[in-house]
């Protein structure tokens, strides 16, 4: 082989090595600024649940309610340690190279979603799948789209080392990265007694901030009784068995009963089945993306739904009312469609809802937005001035 080839080959693969190796290796962060807290922290701990919702199944354990495994007391959330865990949250330092941090695709004013149909990674990598609001997660059985985690323990590090996302695959290298960033000394300190972080504690303080986050301060909470006759139209629809909307999207949380005797966990409605929380809305005939299996995908809250447009996993509908068209006429004949979707012999049941009945609906969706939840500086972004 020529000579020179040879030593240009060499090169090529002492170039790719080092670009390789550079996509891997976490950038440190040697412009650092500490976050803005107050001197007493929020009061986390103390969760505010709506009415008519309960403690999901799988945050207790003999009879006390955990977030995570570190905290035992009371709620499993700690004001310290969920302090920590927001601080951790808005980071950027928890992505690979500094840019990305968990609020980047779960922005507070959105009710934690993003805007976007899909969200940007830490390399300008695009996501699969539309950005999920954070509104009462301890009421939920299951998360993300594909009911992958059953806790929020387990959710809270994937979008950390999920290669589109934040792009931390080794999380080791995000232990000695936030080992190294003096200010989170004194913020492991008052959460965990000793000033040291690991990946079991990180988690803990991540999943204790993001369970501490809930809404029931919606004009449907405290003003129900002011409702107007298009809102009072409207919640009368959605209960109604012509639109059926409050057999997936029940009681005080407005999302999927799933736990283990729930219809959209174990219970009878699926023959014992876990249902994971999720169901076929007839979206599509033939699924690119399967979520859960079959075109089945979790059924996410319709708390604060008129801020986290677009809509469903892939962010295909824009508005309110295009996901109340899909309803009224557009569901698909699936072989996996829900049930409440089809008549005795098997037929898609469209909704068929008149103009006045699908404005009516919107109108009642909007009685579900808490400005109370999107404001409170307690789940703000601690580093913006």
């Amino acid at each position: 082989m020529n000579k020179s080839l040879i030593i240009a080959l060499g090169l090529g693969i002492s170039i790719y090595a080092c670009t390789e190796k550079a996509l891997v290796t976490p950038t440190p962060d040697i412009t650092a600024v500490a976050p803005k807290l107050p001197a007493t922290p929020f009061d986390y701990q103390n969760l505010q649940l709506p009415q008519g919702s309960n403690i999901a199944s799988n945050f207790f354990n003999n009879g006390t309610v955990i977030i995570d495994p570190i905290s035992s007391n009371g709620s499993g959330v700690t004001n310290h340690g969920a302090t920590l865990g927001r601080v951790l949250f808005y980071d950027k330092k928890l992505s690979l190279n500094n840019t990305v941090s968990c609020g980047s695709c779960h922005h507070q004013d959105k009710s934690f979603a993003d805007g976007q149909q899909f969200s940007k990674g830490f390399e300008g990598r695009i996501t699969t799948r539309n950005s999920m609001a954070i509104v009462n997660p301890i009421t939920q059985n299951n998360m993300f789209w594909d009911s992958r985690s059953k806790s929020i323990q387990d959710l809270s590090l994937k979008p950390v080392q999920n290669h589109i996302e934040m792009g931390m695959e080794n999380i080791s290298d995000l232990v000695v990265k936030i080992n190294n960033t003096p200010y989170y000394k004194e913020l492991f300190k008052n959460a965990f007694g000793s000033s040291n972080a690991t990946e079991e504690r990180i988690s803990s303080a991540i999943s204790q901030f993001v369970g501490s986050i809930t809404s029931n301060r919606a004009k449907i909470d405290v003003a129900a009784s002011s409702f107007t006759d298009l809102e009072k139209l409207g919640q009368e629809i959605f209960n109604s068995n012509k639109a059926k909307c409050s057999g997936c999207h029940g009681n005080g949380t407005f999302a999927a009963a799933d736990g283990p005797n729930d219809p959209y966990g174990g219970g009878s409605f699926s023959g014992n089945k876990d249902m994971q929380g999720a169901t076929n809305i007839g979206l599509e005939l033939d699924y690119k993306d399967n979520g859960v299996g079959q075109g089945r995908f979790k059924i996410p809250t319709l708390r604060n739904v008129a801020l986290t447009g677009p809509y469903m996993h892939d962010g295909r509908f824009e508005s309110l009312e295009d996901v109340i068209d899909h309803y009224s006429s557009g569901i698909k004949p699936h072989k996996a469609l829900d049930p409440k979707f089809k008549d005795a012999h098997g037929n898609v049941v469209q909704m068929n809802l008149t103009s006045i009945e699908k404005k009516a609906l919107v109108a009642f969706l909007n009685t579900l937005t808490d400005t109370e939840m999107i404001k409170n500086p307690k789940w703000s972004d601690p580093f913006k001035n």
